[in-house]
């Protein structure tokens, strides 16, 4: 039987009630669409924690910078629930725009601080417009826990302080970046990369794990950064937006390595924003130290294998583990 799919929050609203009633708790995983193995990952790891598990889709005009980027972003939503199916999840909700935002909507959530640096300052109302929708359907579920992952790690952190500031009585769990076996995060995105730039896209990934394990081992900061950018931009990607370290628990800028970070990247490649972040720990500790499901590689439709991690780093031993 296919997963149901509910699109109005009157019926949403009906089902989350009868749940209730049994005593279940419930899981919410908001998406885009478009549905890659890192979505269906957050899908799994919802499933083990809760009773139920809903995934939305829905495709936010309010979190887009420019109409072509909203109109060219993929809508897959029979291929989604196709996707999700087999996994066992018990409800897909897809709302409409109307239905989300109705003419008068005169309402916008920002939070200020975690939202400004980094992507926040090259996509203005970006975030307002991903914290918006999400305490929208954070009210609208009802759930107990959400499932975000780590490779959106400024939405993640947004989202973690929305939820403490408002007060809002869920549960934010964390999940690892997902990745192609070369390493290349998953993203929605990559479907727009051409043969020769996806054969690119994975240097991304290589040169930032490398300038973390480089940094961990006491590299000083900006100069390591400026050749990390340079070797970014030889590897054939057009610009590089923003190549930063920042504090993993608020975002602030780092000078010297001297507290848990994350090691951030934004890159054009051809007509493609990629972005990507890496976990950078003050030697000896581990860098991107990886899930315990690191090298359970899981294999997509189109052939392509997904990890959970790229790779072990062990600061100062020269040890590299690929999956």
């Amino acid at each position: 039987m296919s997963v149901p799919i509910v699109r109005t929050i009157a019926e949403l609203r009906t089902v989350v009630a009868g749940w209730r009633r049994s005593g279940a708790n419930i899981a919410v995983v908001p998406t885009m669409g478009a549905l890659h193995e890192g979505h269906l990952s957050l899908v799994r790891s919802a499933l083990q924690k809760a009773d139920r598990v809903i995934v939305t889709l829905f495709v936010n005009p309010k979190q887009f910078n420019s109409a072509a980027d909203l109109a060219a972003y993929p809508r897959t939503a029979n291929e989604d629930a196709a996707k999700l199916t087999p996994l066992g999840a018990h409800l897909l909700y897809v709302p409409d725009a109307t239905a989300m935002y109705p003419d008068d909507f005169a309402t916008t959530v920002s939070v200020s601080g975690v939202s400004e640096s980094l992507c926040g300052a090259f996509r203005p109302g970006h975030f307002d417009g991903v914290a918006t929708v999400v305490a929208k359907l954070f009210l609208q579920t009802g759930a107990d826990f959400a499932f975000f992952g780590e490779k959106d790690f400024q939405q993640l952190l947004l989202i973690r302080r929305m939820v403490r500031d408002l007060d809002i009585p869920i549960t934010v769990v964390p999940c690892p970046t997902v990745r192609e076996a070369d390493g290349l995060a998953l993203s929605s995105r990559n479907i727009r990369l051409s043969p020769a730039e996806r054969a690119v896209a994975p240097r991304l990934a290589s040169v930032l794990l490398d300038t973390a394990s480089g940094l961990s081992n006491g590299s000083p900061v900006l100069p390591t950064l400026a050749e990390a950018r340079a070797a970014i931009l030889s590897a054939g990607y057009r610009e590089v937006e923003y190549l930063e370290l920042r504090g993993e628990a608020d975002l602030q800028p780092i000078a010297s390595l001297d507290r848990p970070a994350r090691l951030f990247a934004a890159a054009w490649l051809g007509e493609t924003r990629l972005i990507d972040n890496v976990r950078t720990l003050p030697s000896p500790l581990l860098v991107d130290k990886p899930p315990s499901s690191i090298g359970h590689a899981s294999t997509r439709a189109d052939g392509h294998t997904a990890t959970p991690a790229l790779k072990d780093e062990l600061v100062g031993s020269g040890k590299r583990r690929y999956p």
